[in-house]
């Protein structure tokens, strides 16, 4: 071979004897065949073979599977955000004249997505109470094709009563999902509970370090793997080996860190509820939490993420507040390993739980507990300062 064909036709290399922890990187777009009878065959490849970089390459199934078997399912997909997790799974299951129904406590781009995307298009949604539990089977008329979960809520934390809601949708013959990023499958199991889709956001405590987007959605029916696959093959959804490789380097921390950070949050929200009105702090594993026994009865762990509801005599003073921080830092997302605060506004369909005005979202990362609580107690302060005045009045 001549020089300029040397640049491009690399010698084969020996990997006997080579044997690393680390998972290696496979970046791909095209891959290559053996024979051009085995490239006009490719399709009869099965789920796990390779045919083209953008559908998958061994990094990539190599988190599929580690994801697999922590949901215990029997496959999962890779998309590129816990948003399109959901939304690949809405567009698999729904026509035109179909209807989903949606949890008033879901992560705000759902609803947004059926409203400004399915509802145009034919696909009606409705949202419901996530207490509901069972009685959810009041809902579910012969439109109904999709009962979508988050359990807990995002924002407000509420624990849905999830074997309640599966059995009402099995004896409609509905499907059912759960957007399990707060929990991981590390604390709670959704296919195991009789879901048909278990759904992350890898963005958060698999990836761990703020620095990956990514979502996956577990099954335990390989049919329904088949239909999702090829919904993000018209699509032409794939994901990053790279991203992949961030993603499997931090799910090898991700039980450690889900413990020290699941603990100190539950550490701050029961120090914090004992200063302020025991309703404001919103965390599942708090007897007063939405859904408390069913988190007690279901759930493994509990995360380090939390909120905490701001009164109205303490909204003014929060912005000036949380700039102040000098250890947390203020953004969307968590998961990783910098703790956060987000002030957020929820606005609810249904009357059930809902709390006007600002809500503080909480999430608790690998920094010292106690600096962490010198930003938390000036707020606490603040919030407290009205009960306070109240005792000495």
């Amino acid at each position: 071979m001549r020089d300029k064909t040397l640049c491009i036709k690399r010698p084969e290399v020996s990997h006997e004897g080579f044997a690393s922890l680390a998972i290696p990187t496979y970046r791909a777009s095209t891959i290559v065949f053996d024979s051009a009878e085995a490239y006009a065959n490719r399709k009869y490849r099965g789920p796990d073979g390779y045919t083209y970089g953008l559908h998958g390459t061994p990094t990539s199934r190599t988190l599929e599977a580690s994801i697999t078997a922590l949901e215990q399912g029997v496959r999962t997909v890779l998309v590129p955000s816990g948003q399109a997790a959901i939304t690949i799974v809405f567009l698999t299951l729904l026509m035109p004249g179909d209807s989903v129904l949606i949890p008033d406590t879901a992560y705000p781009p759902v609803a947004g997505f059926c409203e400004n995307y399915l509802k145009p298009r034919g696909i009606s949604f409705r949202v419901y109470d996530p207490m509901i539990g069972g009685g959810i089977a009041d809902l579910i008329d012969g439109t109904v094709k999709l009962i979508w979960t988050e359990s807990p809520g995002s924002t407000t934390m509420e624990i849905q009563d999830i074997p309640a809601i599966v059995a009402a949708a099995k004896a409609r013959g509905v499907l059912t999902g759960c957007d399990n990023t707060w929990a991981t499958p590390l604390y709670f199991k959704p296919l195991a509970r009789g879901m048909d889709f278990s759904s992350m956001a890898l963005t958060k405590y698999v990836g761990g370090h703020s620095d990956l987007l990514m979502g996956s959605i577990a099954v335990k029916d390989i049919e329904l793997h088949r239909r999702l696959r090829d919904t993000m093959r018209m699509i032409g959804l794939g994901v990053s080996p790279d991203d992949c490789a961030l993603a499997l380097r931090g799910m090898e921390t991700m039980a450690v860190r889900l413990a020290h950070c699941g603990r100190i949050a539950h550490d701050f929200a029961k120090r914090i509820q004992s200063r302020i009105a025991p309703g404001l702090v919103l965390h599942p594993a708090l007897e007063s939490a939405p859904g408390h026994e069913v988190w007690k009865r279901d759930f493994a762990g509990t995360s380090g993420v939390f909120s905490v509801v701001i009164p109205t005599h303490a909204e003014d003073a929060l912005p000036d507040l949380l700039t102040a921080a000098k250890t947390f830092s203020i953004g969307a997302s968590w998961g990783g390993t910098h703790s956060l605060l987000a002030p957020m506004t929820i606005s609810r369909v249904t009357d059930a739980n809902a709390h006007p005005g600002t809500i503080l979202r909480i999430s608790i990362g690998l920094e010292d507990e106690n600096d962490l609580w010198a930003d938390l107690e000036p707020i606490v302060d603040v919030i407290a300062s009205e009960r306070t005045m109240a005792r000495t009045a």
